[in-house]
């Protein structure tokens, strides 16, 4: 069994998480550039095995889909053709980076570090890969 990695995409950054080789905990990874992004998947994929790549959906509390939406599907456009033998799946990201911010709070994480953007972007990615995994769990009850 391969890993499933997780992507919060921003246009300037990109968190990632992904899980265990048996998909039952996500962890941070890291957090890059949006332009080096294709990239670091292709790299990764190459050095790991990966079942899934999971793209954070960005609705709005309408159920419309935000405008980050047309630079999402471009990068996804990109990623199929550099890694075509990997699926894609979509998942609603609404509240993740407001879930992040209160998750460091909870956690204790000081106020300087939690303007850190980049570490909002990885957990939210965390976040999403969760919220992912506990939906499938549900689904096989």
């Amino acid at each position: 069994m391969g890993r499933i990695v997780a992507i919060d995409y921003g246009r300037k950054r990109c968190g990632i998480a992904v899980t265990d080789n048996l998909q039952l905990i996500a962890n941070g990874l890291t957090t890059v550039s949006s332009a080096e992004l294709v990239n670091y998947l292709r790299d990764y994929s190459s050095r790991e095995t990966v079942d899934l790549f999971i793209i954070g959906y960005p609705k709005q509390m309408n159920n419309e889909v935000s405008e980050n939406m047309k630079y999402i599907d471009a990068f996804v456009s990109h990623l199929k053709r550099i890694i075509p033998y990997i699926p894609i799946q979509y998942y609603d990201e609404r509240f993740t980076s407001l879930l992040a911010q209160k998750a460091m709070v909870e956690g204790g994480v000081k106020k300087k570090k939690r303007q850190d953007k980049a570490l909002v972007d990885e957990i939210s990615a965390v976040i999403i890969l969760q919220s992912y995994l506990e939906s499938k769990k549900i689904s096989h009850l």
